[in-house]
C-alpha cells in the first residue's frame, strides 16, 4: 500500500518561516515534519511514498537526493576523491516524488498521483500534522466499512472544518467550515481511500476538502475513524514551536518508532 502526502501548498500562515523552504520542510527535532509523518507510517508497515510537491519542490527533491550521505557518517579522501561510509543512514522507503503544480489545490495534486496508484487502496494525508493513529486499524476499519474513502477524526478547538457524523458515528453527514457553532470534531487527515475517488476530481483547480468530500458525504461513502489520542498540525508558527516542545521533552506522542 502507498501513502500519499500533500506537500505543494505556500504555507501562507507559516510565511515568517515559508519564505526559504516549504512548509513540509520546517524542521522539528532536526528533522523535517515530513521526515516524522513518514516514519509514522512506516512505523505500520507502509513505506512506499508518494509526496505531492508543488511550492519550492525542488527543496524535498534535493532533500531526498542527498538523504543518504545527509544522514550518514563519513570520510572523505579528497586526494583519491572517494568517500567513505562509517554509518550509512538506511530508511526501508521507496518514495516517489511528483511535480502537482504550483498552484494546484488539494484535489487537483491527488488527480496528478493517479497514475501512480493505480488501482489500489491508498492512504493520504497532509504534509503538516502528525499523529499518534493507528495506521494498521485506520486501514482495517476502512476495509471493513467498504466505503469508498475513510477520514480520521480527531478532536481539536478552534480554526478547522468540522464533520457532522451519523448516529452510529461511522458515517459522515456533513462538512462545515470554521464555524463557532460546530463542534470539536475535524478532519484530521489520515485518509485511506479507494482509486474511484479520482473520478471525483475535476482539475488541478478542484479542492479536495469541498466537492468531492461533499460527493462521497452525498453518497453516504465517506466513513470516519475516530481518534481520541495525540494529533496536531503546524499551522502558525506556535504550532511549530509547541510540536519542537514536545519533541524537547524526549517522549513526543507521535514518535511511535523505534
Amino acid at each position: 500500500m502507498k501513502a500519499v502526502i500533500l506537500a505543494g501548498g505556500y504555507g501562507t500562515r507559516l510565511s515568517e518561516e515559508t519564505g526559504e523552504v516549504p512548509k513540509p520542510m520546517l524542521p522539528i527535532g532536526g528533522h523535517p515534519i515530513l521526515w516524522h509523518i513518514m516514519k509514522i507510517y512506516a512505523a505500520h508497515g507502509i513505506a512506499d511514498f508518494v509526496i505531492c510537491c508543488g511550492y519550492k519542490g525542488s527543496i524535498i527533491k534535493d532533500y531526498f537526493l542527498n538523504y543518504y550521505h545527509r544522514n550518514s557518517d563519513f570520510t572523505i579522501d579528497l586526494c583519491s576523491n572517494t568517500i567513505e561510509i562509517a554509518r550509512p543512514a538506511r530508511e526501508p522507503w521507496r518514495v516517489t516524488l511528483v511535480d502537482t503544480g504550483l498552484e494546484s489545490m488539494t484535489g487537483g495534486r491527488i488527480k496528478r498521483i493517479a497514475p501512480h496508484i493505480g488501482n489500489e487502496t491508498f492512504c493520504l494525508t497532509y504534509g503538516d500534522g502528525v499523529s499518534d493513529v493507528d495506521i494498521r486499524k485506520l486501514v482495517e476499519f476502512h476495509r471493513a466499512q467498504g466505503a469508498k474513502a475513510t477520514v480520521t477524526a480527531v478532536r481539536q478547538p478552534g480554526r478547522f472544518g468540522s464533520l457532522d457524523l451519523s448516529e452510529d458515528l461511522y458515517r459522515v453527514k456533513g462538512i462545515r467550515e470554521k464555524s463557532v457553532l460546530d463542534g470539536q470534531t475535524i478532519n484530521g487527515g489520515f485518509f485511506v481511500l479507494e482509486p474511484s475517488i479520482f473520478d471525483l476530481i475535476d482539475s488541478d483547480y478542484t479542492v479536495w476538502e469541498e466537492g468531492p468530500l461533499e460527493a462521497l458525504v452525498s453518497a453516504g461513502e465517506l466513513s470516519v475513524y475516530r481518534h481520541d489520542g495525540f494529533w496536531q498540525n503546524m499551522d502558525t508558527l506556535r504550532d511549530k514551536n509547541f510540536l519542537q516542545s514536545l519533541w524537547d521533552s524526549d517522549s513526543p506522542p507521535w514518535r511511535i518508532w523505534a
